[in-house]
């Protein structure tokens, strides 16, 4: 049976979902900093087709956010870049892009209007989500941003199309379960019951945090290590030492749990105040439908906007942690594909 191949192809991060009918058969990420090496794009999906059992007549359905890359100059030089490798791995494959609008297009039709594809796979996890959850919030937490996404009668009512519109409505925050710089997340901390400022040298990120509190697991850490040790909770804690221009020989166990647990607080309370200023446009929304490698913090900051919550993984299981890619390849399957 022909399948359906979806994927997400992001600046650090590629995703592949896998549909036969209404199922989702198979799901593989893969960390890929494209900026690194560009060329090897191409055979990074060519490998990850090969492990979800993709056949050469299966329909491709793609989003992306790697366009937004600083090696690329421009965002349309990214979207052509990504839909070139495309080509180049599953050459006379049925490719159909996924516009933040709603509708699937050629890649053709994506070359020539690549503001309407950028970045839009936040919007195929919310219209799969509007389907089964017609009036919620999808808070959708991942290595690097979260998304605020307002439904409301079974329509995707975002004010923001474009990554710099959804920043500037507060459905786009810059903050994630991995990649966040400590200092991005909260300039000061307490010691000995004092605050204390925070170096903004880069020293640990957010993987650090949640991996000291046991809120993710080491093979969770799929970026690079701000000194380039291992991810360790031993050396996540010397990494939270140096945030505050210390190391272990100065701060016990103790002051690296207080500096964690504020980190931590402040990143839920920072998700929380976007959740509470979308649902202020939406005020009759009760529910929040949270997801992604850091669900963890949208439940904390759900329950604490006031929400009730359900996980995406009620409906999708484990693909839920590939949510974009599972969300395109599910809604082009029921689609009526047309070949502009």
């Amino acid at each position: 049976m022909t399948s359906i191949i979806g994927w997400d192809i992001g600046g650090v991060n590629t995703k592949v979902a896998r549909v036969v009918g209404s199922d989702v058969v198979a799901t593989g990420v893969r960390p890929f900093a494209i900026e690194r090496d560009r060329a090897a794009l191409a055979p990074l999906l060519r490998e990850l087709a090969r492990a979800a059992e993709a056949q050469a007549a299966d329909v491709h359905a793609v989003t992306m956010t790697a366009e937004l890359s600083q090696v690329f100059r421009t965002k349309r030089d990214g979207v052509a870049f990504v839909l070139d490798a495309l080509g180049t791995a599953f050459p006379g494959a049925c490719v159909r892009v996924y516009t933040v609008d709603g509708r699937f297009v050629s890649s053709d039709a994506a070359r020539r209007e690549p503001l309407a594809v950028a970045a839009g796979n936040w919007a195929a996890t919310a219209r799969l989500v509007a389907r089964t959850y017609p009036d919620c919030v999808l808070v959708d937490i991942g290595s690097t941003t979260t998304d605020v996404i307002p439904i409301v009668g079974g329509d995707v009512v975002a004010r923001g199309r474009t990554d710099l519109e959804r920043l500037r409505e507060g459905e786009l925050v810059y903050t994630g379960a991995l990649r966040t710089p400590v200092e991005a997340i909260t300039p000061v901390v307490e010691l000995d019951g004092r605050p204390t400022g925070i170096s903004a040298e880069g020293f640990a990120i957010a993987a650090d945090v949640h991996l000291w509190l046991g809120a993710i697991a080491a093979a969770d850490y799929t970026c690079s290590t701000p000194d380039g040790r291992p991810a360790t909770r031993a050396y996540a804690a010397e990494r939270l030492a140096r945030v505050v221009c210390a190391d272990r020989e100065m701060l016990d166990d103790a002051a690296i749990d207080v500096i964690a647990a504020r980190v931590a607080d402040a990143q839920a309370d920072r998700v929380a105040a976007a959740v509470d200023a979308v649902r202020c446009r939406h005020p009759a929304l009760r529910l929040a439908v949270v997801t992604g490698l850091g669900e963890f913090i949208a439940v904390r900051a759900a329950r604490g906007a006031g929400l009730e919550v359900v996980s995406l993984t009620d409906l999708l299981g484990p693909a839920a942690r590939h949510a974009p890619a599972a969300a395109v390849a599910l809604l082009c399957a029921s689609a009526e594909l047309s070949p502009v």
